[in-house]
């Protein structure tokens, strides 16, 4: 106990710095957890989430028998996969050219233009996207000019997956760059310039010092993408998608079916029990996997 209140009364400024951000996880990360018991009941609004009556699993089993819960499941894993796959070859790819650009002015004019999409929010960017690739935009109407037979991305059904896809890393490309950036510039330069003296190419550095050197922070940002695996972003999907019935069919995610479910039907319950299932499944697929990179090498796991 005293060797306790030693060490608190030690580190009691770091200990009061780190207060705030601890009292916002416990009030916005743990105390809605007592949230999960709406998916075992039959909610109303006016005995609230602790008096109304419990209905089992009843939730998940309706859930369930709609048969709709594994598309929705399919679709949000595998955009998630596509997205984590290739946001890191192009994150680090982007990252590694950068930091071979000899020009400042050159080098900051476009890491600034590839992290400017970051910052416009999924409703300008579904605004963009109607108005250039819709019936009624502007792509159609040079192509009309020219007398070629226009078309809507909206309705290629079968070819959304790619364009989700080619959004997804547009936008979010600059924010994973900027990241592994700053992993390349903590690479020791001793390192760079021994490769250099013995006569290596720059392709052999990016090789052999660069990409090995930024391995730990490839694996941690894997890890935490993994761990929202079956999380789809809400703003993406539901802007861009909207209630487009069609497009429904191939980029309807967890999300935005929950949402819609509470929006359209009055049965909370069910809609909290497809929360629940999604974050069992998060839950499951970051243990799995901070497990399997234990056991290749512990010095990349999350805990």
């Amino acid at each position: 106990m005293k060797e306790m209140q030693k060490r608190l009364k030690k580190n009691k400024t770091l200990l009061l710095m780190l207060l705030p951000a601890s009292i916002f996880v416990v009030v916005f990360s743990y105390i809605p957890m007592l949230g999960i018991v709406v998916a075992f009941k039959n909610y109303n609004y006016t005995s609230g989430f602790l008096k109304s009556p419990w209905v089992g699993l009843d939730n998940f089993h309706y859930l369930f028998a709609t048969g709709k819960i594994w598309a929705l499941t399919r679709n949000t894993l595998l955009y998630n996969i596509a997205f984590i796959f290739f946001g890191i070859i192009f994150e680090v790819g982007f990252a590694v050219m950068l930091s071979e650009i000899s020009g400042a002015i050159f080098k900051k004019v476009s890491q600034g233009f590839i992290f400017l999409p970051y910052f416009i929010s999924w409703v300008v960017v579904s605004t963009i996207m109607l108005n250039i690739f819709g019936e009624n935009g502007v792509l159609n109407s040079v192509l009309g000019a020219f007398g070629i037979q226009g078309f809507s991305v909206y309705r290629q059904v079968s070819r959304w997956p790619v364009v989700m896809v080619m959004v997804k890393l547009w936008k979010q490309t600059g924010y994973g760059t900027v990241v592994y950036l700053a992993a390349i510039a903590g690479i020791s330069q001793e390192m760079t310039e021994a490769a250099e003296i013995d006569g290596a190419s720059v392709w052999q550095k990016i090789r052999y010092i660069t990409v090995p050197s930024i391995k730990p922070t490839i694996i941690i940002m894997t890890l935490l993408a993994i761990g929202n695996i079956f999380r789809g972003d809400f703003g993406m999907f539901y802007q861009l998608v909207g209630s487009n019935q069609l497009l429904l069919q191939s980029s309807d995610v967890i999300d935005t079916y929950v949402y819609r479910s509470l929006i359209t039907t009055p049965n909370i319950g069910m809609s909290a029990a497809a929360g629940f299932y999604q974050s069992v499944l998060c839950f499951a697929t970051i243990c799995t996997a901070n497990y399997i990179v234990k056991k290749v090498d512990p010095d990349y796991t999350l805990f």
